[in-house]
């Protein structure tokens, strides 16, 4: 059996400004192309499938038009979608009736019943809704286990790990009960602890404190193949064999520039362990920092750089493999005049300027005159208060006082000092 794994589309992004829908479709044409080439039994995306809960009319048709040339292409594919943070899970759910009949599944919530007892009550999940069989063109069966991100609300437990933990676990020892002789597949949308993200910039919306940080750990009788969805960045979780996030289908800053995206092959046949063949996409347009090393050019050296690297408009407009740049300048070396120029000569190049990086060269604050090196709380209160003030203005501006600025802040102090003798 054969089942592509995706996930994190976040169709309806604006990059730094820019509508990316253009590139969504070009990637939608792509996996259009990879499931006509591959004849897969399955396509399960886990999650994120639009970059917010109110998505435009154009990220939806973009959306419903794939599904619709996917199920006509492969109509004995099996589509099975969740929810993920981004996600409006009745919206996304709202269809599902409809859906159903083309071999969609679509699990935006976890329903669940209240059910009365002597204590009170409490929540009771149906499970079942969260089993979806496939059938392989081979006569195999496989049992999707659909988790769609949970919040916690639903998850009701003072610790979230925990709380997700039991769901994950009663899930799938109800699936093994229940289909005792088939493979189970899980897609999950959440944050498995270990997961690496970007140390900066990061734009998965991770709950600071790691709250919703999920703990695998430990988990002996997990599914046979485990799909995560949330984190962009391709890799297994806990180094295992059996779980993998897909990641991100397009770069979503500038700090996941050399990620690698595409989509998970992934082979199931009896009695062997799941194989995974990475099917990579190219984005439409690279994400360029310039200078791509941390070089100090001056403007005329940044000005040779750009013309050097980037190519000219055609007829003054960007064509179709433009690249997203951060312009890296350095303060010292280049003034405001300058990055305006450079900006206006970015302009006439297919590249569209996302951010412009202003760099504050490091300074050894110990060669400025009449630095001194503080070991306690006596060195600070004795020390020259102009010397500290010199220090600072070093530290905001990137260069020394002249004379005419030193004197004029002595000529302050001194005023200072003598108002305070006078009124003790």
């Amino acid at each position: 059996m054969k089942i592509i794994c995706t996930s994190d589309w976040h169709l309806g992004n604006l990059f730094h400004g820019n509508d990316r829908l253009p590139e969504h479709r070009h990637f939608l044409s792509w996996l259009l192309a990879r499931i006509k080439e591959q004849h897969p039994d399955a396509l399960l995306i886990a999650g994120d499938i639009f970059d917010n809960g109110n998505p435009s009319a154009a990220a939806q048709s973009a959306y419903y038009e794939f599904l619709a040339d996917a199920t006509e292409t492969c109509p004995d594919m099996n589509v099975v979608i969740i929810a993920g943070n981004h996600d409006s899970a009745s919206r996304l759910e709202a269809p599902r009736a409809l859906l159903t009949r083309h071999k969609v599944e679509i699990r935006g919530n976890i329903h669940r019943s209240w059910v009365a007892n002597e204590d009170g009550g409490n929540w009771v999940i149906n499970y079942d809704d969260l089993m979806i069989p496939i059938n392989g063109g081979d006569g195999s069966q496989a049992i999707v286990l659909t988790v769609p991100y949970l919040r916690s609300d639903v998850v009701q437990n003072a610790n979230y790990s925990e709380g997700v933990n039991t769901i994950l676990r009663e899930l799938t020892a109800k699936a093994r009960e229940k289909y005792r002789d088939s493979p189970l597949i899980m897609i999950a949308h959440m944050y498995a602890k270990g997961a690496d993200i970007a140390k900066s910039d990061a734009s998965e919306k991770i709950v600071i404190g790691g709250q919703e940080e999920v703990n695998m750990q430990g988990w002996d009788e997990h599914p046979d193949y485990f799909a995560c969805g949330h984190i962009h960045k391709r890799q297994h979780i806990w180094n295992t064999d059996w779980a993998h996030y897909s990641g991100s289908v397009l770069p979503m800053s500038f700090a996941e520039k050399d990620y690698h995206h595409g989509v998970d092959m992934v082979t199931i046949e009896n009695g062997t362990k799941p194989q995974i063949e990475f099917l990579e996409y190219e984005p439409q347009h690279k994400l360029m920092f310039l200078p791509e090393a941390e070089e100090e050019l001056t403007s005329k050296k940044l000005e040779k750089r750009i013309n050097a690297e980037l190519q000219n408009k055609t007829e003054d407009k960007l064509d179709d493999n433009f690249v997203y740049l951060v312009l890296k300048v350095t303060l010292e070396k280049v003034n405001n005049d300058a990055i305006k120029e450079l900006e206006a000569l970015i302009g006439t190049k297919n590249a569209v300027l996302c951010k412009i990086q202003k760099i504050t060269p490091e300074l050894d604050i110990t060669t400025i005159s009449g630095s001194q090196h503080l070991q306690s709380i006596d060195d600070i209160l004795n020390r020259d208060p102009l010397d500290t003030l010199k220090e600072t203005f070093v530290v905001k501006n990137g260069k020394e006082m002249t004379d005419h600025q030193e004197k004029m802040l002595t000529d302050l102090l001194n005023s200072l000092t003598a108002e305070n003798d006078n009124a003790q």
